[in-house]
């Protein structure tokens, strides 16, 4: 804990300021129930109701509350871009590592595979697969997460085939230490820093692929809050000079800067060089 607060202590200002923001957002996601004035589906009243003391930021196209909906719509929307990020570093990272150590054929199917899967478009594909299968949240979870391994699989392979080489993994070798013991303790630690940065970067782009699956129809679907169906059902205000439908969009946006901030940081500490 005294390492995070000197650490903390020692970033620039944007990345205390993305490290805030994101804590922020988490706190709402989690207490979501406790914080939300309201239940994320009650009809409370008419459509589109202007903002009043009753509802901070009115009403959406079904009457519910916009407040609450924000709110909710960051446990769904969060919660289900970290999950897919989790089982896509699971897989991408896993296989990347064993790629990069096997080598052979292993690591030539493997990455024959990747660059099949890489070469479709992934919004397209993605689209695709969620019409045929259904738009339930497991399956969205497990199509962006695999859609996801396959650039994660490519930055874990590349920095562990660099330490592959090393030669503590040859003594490792000669030791005659299994494969998931190299893994897990010289292979793993000495590539967490890109790692954590590519988490970074891959939740943004989760997060934003969701919201704009979301938009399309296709992502989290009704009655569930999700900031880019919110932005979908509520365009229509845009035109009456109402700016409630930016509201979702402003914390998309948000989150996205923030966690580029960090990743930023991340990125500058895990390259060695020295802030001036």
């Amino acid at each position: 804990m005294q390492a995070f607060y000197r650490g903390f202590l020692e970033a620039p200002l944007s990345a205390k300021l993305g490290l805030v923001t994101i804590t922020m957002y988490l706190i709402v996601a989690i207490f979501a129930p406790f914080i939300a004035p309201y239940s994320e589906t009650e009809i409370l009243g008419g459509a589109y109701e202007l903002w009043s003391e009753r509802f901070p930021l009115g009403t959406d196209n079904l009457g519910r509350d916009m407040l609450s909906r924000l709110i909710f719509g960051a446990r769904n929307t969060i919660g289900i871009a970290l999950a897919a990020v989790v089982i896509a570093f699971f897989i991408g990272g896993v296989t990347g590592m064993l790629a990069a150590i096997l080598g052979g054929w292993i690591d030539t199917i493997m990455s024959r595979i990747v660059d099949i899967l890489m070469a479709i478009p992934s919004l397209v594909f993605a689209l695709l697969i969620l019409t045929i299968l259904g738009t339930s949240i497991t399956t969205l979870v497990l199509v962006i997460a695999v859609l996801d391994s396959t650039r994660v699989y490519r930055i874990t392979r590349a920095a562990s085939m660099n330490v592959a080489v090393m030669d503590f993994v040859e003594v490792a070798h000669l030791r005659g230490e299994g494969l998931w013991w190299v893994i897990r303790k010289e292979i793993l630690p000495n590539i967490m820093a890109p790692l954590l940065a590519e988490f970074g970067l891959r939740f943004c782009f989760v997060f934003l692929f969701i919201a704009a699956l979301s938009f399309l129809g296709l992502g989290i679907q009704p009655p569930t809050a999700d900031w880019g169906s919110m932005v979908r059902d509520n365009a229509t205000l845009i035109n009456y000079d109402d700016v409630t439908p930016l509201l979702p969009a402003a914390a998309i946006a948000i989150l996205t800067v923030a966690v580029n901030f960090v990743v930023d940081w991340l990125l500058h500490k895990s390259s060695g060089l020295r802030s001036d």
